[in-house]
């Protein structure tokens, strides 16, 4: 039985799940993170205002600056972005993590250096390991209220699938089980490009009509990819899907979405990241995943739009025309 645990990454994500872990019973939760003051503050004063404001944490969350205050726990929660994700697998590595701990990916992105998702990079610094990912339309700063949410825990071993739903099943959070792991990461990667398009378009003052059809089209675009990859159609029909696309294109929770709401409204990309002052995953995502369609031959038009808005300069509105003066075409196809 699972009585301790840690997180690293002290953002709001990797806080409301220390408080998820907290509300379960779990006598200590240790969040790690990289800043002296927020670490200090957490301990303190049982808050971390930067990320999530008014929420009072549970006494048994505890921060650390020190990576060997987590390699003893038997459960891992991976909450880092994307980007440093291969170096802290390095670094939990030379820490000496045991072969026997649980590391659940909690992170939706895909690795810059590899172009891999997290569970494949997990594994490939940890191969013995058991690993799983966790993923739905779950905002952190709900999840810190105690609002009702769904989540799927994906696993390929149904046994650390009903561990680890056992953890994260509360009056508050109903969680499901998956095998397909490669599905639900490839969902949870892709909305957030979709989340930026979404944003740019209420950022042009567009309406529900337009909004609806871009999240409609995601989804295909978004099934198209992921079963290329190996997910399973069902899967992009489910939490992780379609739930966590429309969560994240209509939420003014959503960080890819106010990015996007800002190059609608004529900021430029480096403007945007300056006001957000926080990780957006989908502006390195639409890159990565850009050059993943091209290399498996996907069409993906609107994650074209989006990627030649952010990494080309093209504005949105010109975007936005090219995409509906396309060739018309079946819907199925």
């Amino acid at each position: 039985m699972i009585t301790e645990a840690a997180v690293v990454g002290a953002g709001s994500w990797g806080t409301a799940l220390a408080m998820v872990l907290a509300d379960r019973g779990l006598e200590r939760v240790t969040l790690l993170s990289r800043n002296a003051e927020q670490t200090a503050e957490i301990n303190q004063k049982s808050t971390n205002s930067r990320y999530l404001k008014v929420v009072q944490l549970p006494e048994t969350i505890t921060a650390s600056l020190d990576i060997a205050d987590v390699v003893d726990k038997p459960l891992i929660l991976l909450v880092v972005p994307s980007q440093v994700v291969s170096d802290t697998l390095q670094r939990l590595k030379e820490a000496g993590l045991p072969k026997e701990t649980i590391l659940l990916s909690c992170n939706k992105g895909v690795a810059p250096d590899t172009g891999k998702l997290m569970t494949q990079t997990v594994h490939d610094f940890f191969p013995k390991n058991p690993v799983a990912v966790l993923s739905g339309p779950s905002h952190a700063e709900e999840v810190a209220k105690r609002m009702a949410t769904g989540a799927v825990v994906g696993a390929e071993d149904d046994e650390l699938s009903a561990q680890l739903q056992q953890i994260f099943t509360l009056p508050y959070l109903r969680s499901y089980t998956s095998r397909d792991v490669t599905g639900i990461e490839v969902g949870g990667v892709v909305k957030n490009i979709f989340a930026i398009a979404a944003g740019a378009a209420d950022g042009l003052g567009l309406g529900d009509n337009a909004k609806a059809a871009l999240v409609t089209r995601g989804l295909a675009e978004m099934t198209r990819l992921g079963i290329k990859l190996g997910g399973r159609p069902e899967t992009f029909q489910g939490l992780s899907g379609i739930g966590d696309l429309i969560v994240t294109c209509y939420s003014t929770h959503s960080r890819n979405n106010r990015v996007g709401r800002l190059l609608g409204s004529g900021k430029t990309l480096q403007e945007a990241i300056d006001e957000l002052n926080q990780v957006a995953e989908g502006v390195p995502n639409a890159k990565n995943v850009y050059e993943l369609a091209r290399k498996l031959d996907v069409r993906t038009p609107l994650i074209d739009e989006t990627y030649a808005a952010l990494y080309e300069g093209k504005p949105c509105g010109q975007a936005l025309q090219e995409l509906l003066s396309r060739n018309p075409r079946s819907e199925s196809d």
